[in-house]
């Protein structure tokens, strides 16, 4: 009774904003035995209560024991995953009145009420947090609709399909031009005759798509059409035109194969063969925020990141991409409170993403060489629930990728080992947000559970709903939910405890190349 009454006394000056535990306290009692009894006084307390207004019934830091992976694990459960997964669906639903369904795109209302709602969570532990919002400006597209058709019989060009982030051109029946070589150079376009309303026929390859976008519109063409380079793929190209400039045109993009019989009619016709090309679209700049929660306690040399992004598409409200990934982050962070740690610890949340990683590239570009040389690793949560999903490990490694990468994916590892499950490995490609992190040096790894592509075990797409507006609550398969979230808060409570045998940075590596990565999100790039 007299730990208890004492504690009591403890709690409720707590509330009240008393932050000096008298030391006879200290010195009489274990943190431990002090812990357990200033959580039975706090647990009396509910936000919703009038005790509330005196200010949090949070534990002082120095009572709290040090943070624990398998508590911390045990602490979460789906009916925390399922209740801010609905929360985050009602944000997206804001946006219906506006593009007629729920979405979570930035510049939508859905987005702003994600990014409020992140804060506000947030902001009821903000005596464990200091919380940011980084400003930054982004592109934003969307395509209304499109047509490239044959002019003979009014016919649709199979696998076509409109670049991210082109701009608009009015219907018009305009000359097919082959670009020789790859269309990334001046000289490719030199020997060309161009009359008025063409359209540029160009492969795939060498350079990004915006660079042959722009050199055709600088070199008088009205439009581009880009054919892929892989006599394998079927399904046209998902790319992205990135910055489009005064000079960028239409375009739209077909399989290889289609690209080979425009090839042919082209020959077939003498140089003198059509389509019709249209596409209605807007590029518009954004303003958007990135959100940022730092703890305060930690040691501020050795920060553990990690982040996922608050945005959808502009199609669906995407729950799954990225809403889980942005739920166990919240989740885990609203869990850590209640422990000490020995690194400070990050939290993100990216805005952009489906843009382009604009967010976490602008946030890795603007951190300054004595900051970036803080931060000791980036893990990054993109998809945690596809609904026939497969346990995903990025395949890093110590030589291609910044030292440190190989130990994350390990961490992994081991942990899906642990538990008896098989993973995947799959391949640092562009897609997510670790690309800002690696090309400034920074060791990265993470884990997913499959977008569009096909599950080797039964044919299937490892989420149907990708990108679409299906992609809400019932998308979600929370068996792996759960799994990835433990997880996830396996890897930072580890890592805030120590980094003891994690390599230290080396600060000699220059950033990599942006090219290296065939993607930028969801869109290739080259």
């Amino acid at each position: 009774m007299r730990v208890l009454g004492i504690v009591g006394s403890i709690a409720v000056a707590n509330l009240v904003g008393a932050t000096v535990v008298p030391q006879y306290v200290q010195e009489a009692f274990s943190v431990e035995d002090v812990y357990e009894s200033v959580r039975e006084v706090t647990d009396l307390f509910d936000d919703s209560s009038e005790s509330s207004i005196f200010g949090w019934p949070h534990v002082p830091y120095f009572l709290k024991p040090g943070v624990d992976s398998e508590k911390i694990q045990e602490s979460i459960t789906i009916e925390q995953l399922n209740e801010t997964a609905w929360d985050l669906f009602d944000a997206a639903n804001k946006s219906t009145k506006e593009f007629g369904h729920p979405t979570r795109v930035i510049g939508s209302k859905g987005h702003w009420k994600s990014i409020g709602y992140i804060l506000s969570k947030l902001n009821e532990h903000r005596d464990y947090y200091d919380i940011s919002v980084q400003s930054f400006p982004a592109l934003a597209g969307k395509v209304n609709s499109y047509n490239l058709s044959f002019v003979n019989d009014g016919g649709k060009v199979p696998t076509a399909k409109p670049f991210a982030l082109t701009p608009p051109v009015k219907g018009f029946v305009g000359k097919v031009i082959e670009v020789p070589n790859l269309g990334c150079d001046e000289i490719d376009y030199k020997s060309l005759v161009i009359p008025k309303n063409s359209i540029a026929l160009i492969e795939r390859g060498q350079c990004p798509f915006g660079k042959k976008s722009n050199l055709a519109g600088k070199h008088g063409f009205k439009a581009a059409i880009i054919y892929d380079n892989d006599p394998l793929s079927k399904n046209g190209i998902s790319g992205t035109l990135e910055k489009p400039t005064k000079n960028t045109v239409a375009t739209i993009g077909v399989s290889y194969k289609e690209g080979k019989v425009l090839i042919a009619a082209i020959e077939l016709s003498k140089n003198d063969y059509s389509l019709y090309f249209e596409v209605d679209s807007y590029v518009k700049n954004v303003k958007t925020k990135n959100i940022i929660a730092d703890t305060k306690h930690g040691d501020p040399e050795n920060i553990v990141a990690l982040g996922a992004h608050s945005d959808s598409v502009s199609d669906g409200p995407g729950i799954n991409d990225d809403g889980s990934g942005a739920i166990s982050l919240l989740t885990i962070a609203k869990e850590l409170v209640h422990y000490k740690i020995n690194n400070k610890v990050r939290f993100a949340w990216w805005a952009a993403e489906e843009e382009g990683l604009l967010g976490s590239v602008y946030y890795a570009n603007n951190l300054s060489p004595e900051e970036n040389s803080k931060i000791r690793l980036f893990m990054d949560y993109d998809m945690m629930a596809s609904p026939n999903y497969e346990y995903q490990v990025y395949d890093a490694n110590n030589k291609d990728h910044p030292e440190g990468s190989e130990e994350l994916k390990n961490l992994y590892i081991d942990f899906y080992q642990s538990q008896n499950l098989t993973y995947s490995l799959i391949p640092f490609d562009g897609r997510s947000d670790y690309v800002g992190f690696i090309n400034h040096g920074i060791p990265s790894g993470g884990i997913a559970t499959g977008a569009e592509g096909i599950n080797k075990k039964n044919g299937f797409p490892f989420d149907q709903c990708y990108h679409s507006l299906c992609d809400d609550v019932s998308n979600l398969a929370f068996d792996a939910f759960l799994v990835n979230t433990r997880l996830i808060a396996h890897s930072v409570a580890t890592y805030a405890k120590s980094l003891e045998g994690f390599p230290e940075r080396n600060l000699n590596v220059t950033a990599a190349s942006t090219s290296e990565f065939p993607y930028r999100g969801s869109k290739l790039i080259v």
